[in-house]
């Protein structure tokens, strides 16, 4: 995919030293969970269980290249040093959990590899340091997972019993990478001897950055190792307080921004403005997870922490900031606490005229600030996922009118997808994706909308051949997971193409597996949920519903959403719930017929005959023709389960009452 493609230059870009390296890459398991459980708590074991780690890494000779909140990028000289140092910061940590109830257990994952990277002062970048990080993302909480490449070069030398994962599928990394696994229990038993310089000796003082060399890459070299040798000797080298750097300045006529990528953005640090120092670690946590969550939008390219970082505190001028990093989108926000409320502003802006995209205010409890900080995150991160397509696709439409390619209309699609849904925009939709996909048959965003789009119009009945229409979405679901296996987007798509086949236990299972990829994925909490009336358990379908408004209550989806809500109130025939949240459906998109099917059914029910015969004429102004025997023929299509076949007869009893004409029965 492209994206990688412009990881690789942005970061040749940046420097033209490369090496050889030893990366750990180490974070909390359920960090998040344990902040809004009790954060002052979380914060303090943190950072103890670091201060406890730092005279083991220091013996092995180890470097914090940074920390990003609950997790930190260390360097080693020697892989074999790096995954002694591993197996005995797990063993540090279980001896410390020992003693603690479960709920309080601090857990790292750690993830080894031995690989080229890139040098950007004291940063590294590069596959090297990314499948490190993924593979820390697949480790077993208090194990270690180490790469093929760094396997081979520690077996016989390190006394452990490593398990073979085989091949894995990593996020964003072209070919698979081939894992080793160390469980808490094979770490346990690894037989590795605590280094003597391992005691709790204070850490020299960071000393000053040296001066960049400007000459060759042998110079840049000799510098490097003769300053990495001096700290051995004095014994600096090891858990210090990371300090990014300023990035340089853009050099006199250079402007990243006329090549940056489409989704392109960096996530400014939140500014805590309520002068209270104990809530700089909440800005700090927003903008990490955001900077991690919206990675997640398919083909976005989001600038690493590190240097985003070297702004913060400073002025800050967006125009500026485009034109430095590539990037044609910066996100800013700022936290206020004002008594025990706490608000929260962001803001989107455009880096090539300055101009405002969105923005939003989050409001909340202090002393609930890990649940105020996740559901912000996700708010945010879903509003997103919109902004900068709509944004991305007029910014298109407007400078290539005539000359689009394949990413262009793909986006286009997308946001006559996340429009209202009539006959019209999802023929438009669908043209749209095909075009995109005869100029690029492999765009996964393409993919995932052809196989939406047209689930969409079998299920919503707009199709002329619904049997053609399903087997084309299939078809472009699957190739969307074999070009991104972790894409949530992509098993979204998996979804509709199953859900047009009234394959509902195996749709249910795709969109949690969406979840799973992706926790923020509002839609696939939403269809999770919604689809349960089918399996006959409409009780058990508002959590997922009502999750996905409370991650993205902006969402495009929210209508639907809602009529899903009414749908399962008027399966249980709670009439009163199902005619205020149909109510809410209709309002937003007075052209969606299901909504109108449970008004007349709930009015009728409940006694209501004007309002239910009102409903039953709107419904014959956006569906014309439609009769009882036309809902039961799409009903059965759905489900045969007994509880969904009983309600079913309920709300045709229903259309009834409300003056719906019979119909014929459809001939078997």
């Amino acid at each position: 995919m492209w994206r990688r493609a412009i990881l690789r230059w942005e970061a040749q870009a940046l420097s033209g030293a490369r090496r050889l390296a030893a990366i750990l890459a180490v974070d909390v398991a359920g960090y998040s969970r344990l902040m809004g459980e009790d954060e002052a708590g979380t914060a303090k074991a943190v950072r103890e269980r670091r201060e406890a780690a730092a005279p083991i890494v220091r013996a092995f000779g180890g470097r914090l290249v940074k920390t990003t909140g609950d997790g930190v990028l260390l360097e080693f000289p020697s892989v074999v040093a790096a995954v002694e140092c591993a197996i005995l910061i797990q063993k540090m940590m279980a001896e410390r959990n020992a003693a603690l109830p479960e709920a309080k257990r601090i857990r790292y994952r750690i993830g080894v590899n031995l690989g080229d990277v890139l040098i950007e002062g004291d940063d590294i970048l590069g596959d090297g340091v990314n499948v490190a990080a993924r593979l820390e993302g697949i480790c077993e909480p208090g194990g270690v997972c180490v790469s093929g490449a760094a396997v081979e070069h520690v077996q016989g030398r390190v006394a452990a019993e490593f398990a073979e994962l085989g091949e894995q599928s990593l996020k964003n990394i072209a070919r698979p990478v081939r894992a080793y696994a160390l469980s808490p229990h094979a770490v346990a038993a690894a037989q590795v001897e605590q280094p003597e310089a391992a005691v709790n000796a204070p850490a020299a003082p960071a000393p000053p950055p040296a001066p960049k060399a400007r000459g060759g890459f042998a110079l840049r070299s000799l510098l490097a190792a003769a300053v990495a040798l001096a700290l051995v000797l004095t014994g600096w080298l090891g858990w210090r307080a990371y300090a990014p750097t300023t990035p340089a300045a853009v050099a006199t006529g250079e402007d990243k921004l006329a090549q940056a990528p489409r989704l392109s953005i960096v996530v400014l640090p939140f500014d805590n403005l309520s002068g209270d120092p104990d809530q700089n670690y909440f800005a700090e946590g927003i903008t990490e997870d955001l900077t991690t969550d919206l990675s997640h939008l398919q083909d976005a390219f989001v600038i690493a922490r590190g240097t985003a970082y070297s702004y913060k505190g400073k002025p800050i001028d967006v125009k500026a900031i485009g034109r430095e990093l590539g990037v044609r989108y910066a996100l800013e926000g700022s936290v206020r606490r004002v008594g025990e409320r706490i608000t929260i502003n962001a803001q989107l802006l455009s880096t090539e005229t300055g101009a405002h995209v969105w923005a939003d205010r989050f409001e909340g409890e202090r002393a609930k600030l890990g649940e105020l900080q996740v559901d912000t995150v996700a708010r945010i991160a879903n509003a997103l996922g919109v902004q900068l397509v709509r944004a991305e696709a007029l910014r298109a439409a407007r400078e290539r009118p005539n000359n689009p390619d394949a990413a262009d209309l793909a986006m286009q699609g997308w946001v006559k997808n996340n429009g209202q849904l009539t006959r019209e925009t999802s023929d438009e939709a669908v043209a749209l994706f095909d075009r995109a996909l005869a100029l690029d048959p492999n765009n996964v965003l393409a993919l995932a909308g052809l196989a939406n789009s047209l689930a969409s119009r079998v299920i919503q009945g707009y199709s002329d051949d619904p049997g053609a229409d399903v087997a084309r979405a299939e078809t472009a679901a699957n190739r969307a997971i074999a070009a991104e296996p972790e894409s949530s987007q992509a098993h979204m798509a998996r979804f509709w193409s199953l859900y047009a086949r009234h394959k509902n236990r195996e749709a249910i299972a795709e969109a949690e597996t969406a979840i799973g990829l992706d926790p923020n994925n509002a839609a696939a909490h939403a269809q999770a949920g919604s689809l349960k009336m089918f399996l006959g358990r409409s009780e058990d379908g508002f959590a997922g519903l009502k999750t996905a408004l409370r991650l993205s209550p902006h969402d495009p989806g929210v209508r639907d959403w809602q009529f899903n809500i009414c749908h399962l109130h008027t399966h249980l025939a709670q009439w009163d719930q199902a005619i205020e949240w149909c109510s809410k459906a209709t309002a937003g998109n007075p052209q969606d017929w299901f909504s109108y099917v449970d008004l007349a059914t709930a009015n009728a029910w409940l006694g209501h005959d004007k309002e239910a015969r009102d409903a039953a004429a709107q419904l014959q102004q956006v569906f014309p023709g439609f009769t009882v025997q036309t809902f039961a023929g799409i009903a059965a299509q759905f489900s045969n389960d007994p509880t969904f076949a009983a309600q079913i007869q309920r709300i045709l009893e229903g259309l009834r009452k409300a003056g719906v004409p019979e119909g014929d029965k459809p001939s078997n």
